[in-house]
């Protein structure tokens, strides 16, 4: 039976993310050491009793939502929950703080009212120019907290204001946010029972 143009759209896709996907995991590859700096800055504010705080915009705010939820919960194991929160998951914050203080100050703010300098601001751009995501880190450095960047293009201004911070190059939104769950999810998998240090 011949294939229909579904099953052709299909195999084209499937085709091409798996080149734009192995470029980008090609890239963490030869980035490991950034990979490691955000896997341990993640580690040492949880072990130090901090909270993991984290953003994003579009798909990457479904990011940083997926992170926050995977730590209060659990990723596999049954563990004891990981203190941390999305500042994009509360639409009555967001919507109050665009509408008085203008779009670029919805993660601000918060980072503003709740960031100690035992806590970590987690950003996921694939641009690192997100003017929101700036704003953020410049409070949460201001603050003393440790910030921690999912990154990609060049890593842009958001990579001047990382701590720590994994950049995955290239202009492919989707294989950034895919490299970018992937990493994610180590260091979900770090923070297993038996990963525990």
């Amino acid at each position: 039976m011949p294939a229909t143009s579904s099953e052709n759209l299909i195999r084209t896709l499937l085709a091409g993310r798996r080149q734009k996907l192995d470029a980008a995991l090609d890239a963490l590859e030869a980035e490991t050491d950034g990979a490691v700096g955000v896997l341990q800055a993640v580690r040492d504010t949880i072990a130090s009793g901090g909270t993991i705080y984290t953003c994003g915009n579009g798909g990457s705010a479904a990011e940083a939502l997926h992170f926050a939820e995977e730590l209060v919960g659990r990723f596999r194991a049954d563990r004891a929950p990981i203190r941390s929160t999305c500042l994009n998951a509360d639409p009555t914050a967001i919507t109050c703080i665009a509408n008085d203080y203008g779009f670029e100050s919805i993660f601000s703010r918060p980072c503003e009212a709740m960031l100690t300098d035992q806590d970590a601001l987690v950003v996921f751009s694939t641009s690192g120019r997100s003017p929101n995501i700036l704003a953020a880190l410049e409070v949460a450095n201001r603050k003393g907290a440790t910030t921690i960047g999912f990154l990609g293009g060049d890593g842009d201004k958001a990579m001047l204001g990382c701590r720590a911070a994994v950049v995955i190059p290239g202009d492919d939104s989707a294989a950034i946010q895919e490299v970018h769950q992937f990493l994610m999810h180590a260091c979900c998998e770090m923070l297993e029972p038996e990963h525990e240090a």
